[in-house]
């Protein structure tokens, strides 16, 4: 019997595993599973084929299993931080070191989250042709990926910080690391996700934590401003997951997963969605009305954050799958717009250390 070393699979490509994926139907599947076969890959036991593990295919499986889309939103949500609470930016080095960090650290909460839900994954549609849940990436290799990138993100944002006057943000850099990779996988994945519909509010914290890692990192403390953009998110997440959880409503019942729209009906999600949209408001506009910003990025702000809630009102008025849909779409466009928004105002009103 010949060894084989791992590989990632074709099943599920980088780009299929963030948010978006979770809008996508089966027909993807069904065709992979029909190319797989004709590789001549041996099945499961639940009758779906097995890919065939080579080194290459397991590399790009546990690629997937960091959702690379959901380490670039974190990414991006990291970067006005940099400069928002001070006179200039930091030096190009330090600041590519703090963000690809908490880079690390998000993708390490990933593929934490991967391996725990491994099992539920195989009984949702969407999810079912991750690299895990296939076995194309094994639960050892993905767990000691998982530690490399810990290990990875923390020192990161400990090494950063290179003299003894700095010693403050390196100890609240790493801190702030790795208490978001923690709360991401003991208090969302494993305690919160599969007992609450509060599920993705206070698990959100962890999606929001870029901000508060980058102030802490840099300052060795948390500011107005990065508690400012950190509300942003939090207060984002909720709509953003619970659009997808009106389209896939049976997937997650499936699994077991208490969303909102499973334990409380579509009228109370529409509704609550209206209300997170309408409080991410004032915070979106924060910034311009303490001069942190500009008045021109504060009318932006003002009008893509009605925008977005005028696309909750909408939903809730219509009530149908297409309008959840396009609520899911607007909400990515509007976390991005306020945030590209914000990164041209500071690189035009703030210089380079």
């Amino acid at each position: 019997m010949k060894f084989r070393l791992p590989a990632f699979a074709t099943v599920t490509q980088p780009n299929q595993a963030g948010s978006l994926a979770l809008l996508r139907t089966g027909s993807a599947s069904a065709s992979t599973h029909h190319q797989d076969g004709q590789m001549g890959d041996s099945r499961h036991g639940d009758g779906h084929q097995a890919p065939q593990r080579t080194f290459w295919r397991v590399a790009r499986g546990l690629l997937a299993t960091t959702r690379p889309s959901v380490v670039g939103l974190v990414f991006f949500t990291g970067l006005p931080a940099l400069a928002i609470d001070d006179v200039a930016w930091p030096s190009l080095a330090r600041g590519a070191a703090i963000i690809a960090g908490i880079a690390l650290c998000a993708a390490a909460s990933s593929v934490f989250n991967a391996w725990l839900e491994r099992e539920s994954d195989k009984n949702m549609e969407r999810t079912r042709t991750r690299p895990l849940p296939t076995g194309l990436v094994l639960p050892g290799e993905a767990l000691a990926f998982a530690i490399l990138l810990s290990l990875g993100g923390v020192g990161l944002l400990g090494w950063q910080a290179t003299n003894g006057v700095e010693q403050a943000a390196r100890v609240g850099g790493m801190l702030a690391g790795a208490a978001t990779i923690a709360f991401y996988v003991v208090v969302y994945t494993i305690w919160l996700k599969p007992r609450t519909p509060l599920n993705i509010v206070i698990g959100g914290a962890a999606g929001a934590a870029p901000p508060i890692i980058v102030d802490a990192a840099l300052h060795g403390s948390v500011g107005l401003m990065s508690v400012t953009l950190f509300t942003i998110v939090f207060l984002w997440t909720p709509p953003h997951f619970w659009a997808i959880s009106l389209v896939r409503k049976a997937d997650y019942q499936n699994a077991g997963f208490p969303m909102l729209p499973i334990t409380h009906g579509n009228e109370a999600t529409y509704a609550r969605m209206v209300l997170y949209a309408l409080a991410i408001v004032p915070f979106a506009t924060l910034p311009a009305l303490t001069r942190h910003l500009s008045v021109g990025y504060g009318l932006f702000a003002m009008v893509t954050s009605l925008w977005f809630l005028w696309s909750c009102v909408t939903l809730l008025r219509g009530k149908t799958d297409k309008l959840a849909r396009k609520t899911f779409f607007a909400s990515l466009l509007y976390l991005h717009a306020v945030f590209t928004a914000m990164i041209v105002d500071l690189m035009i009103h703030r210089p380079i250390a």
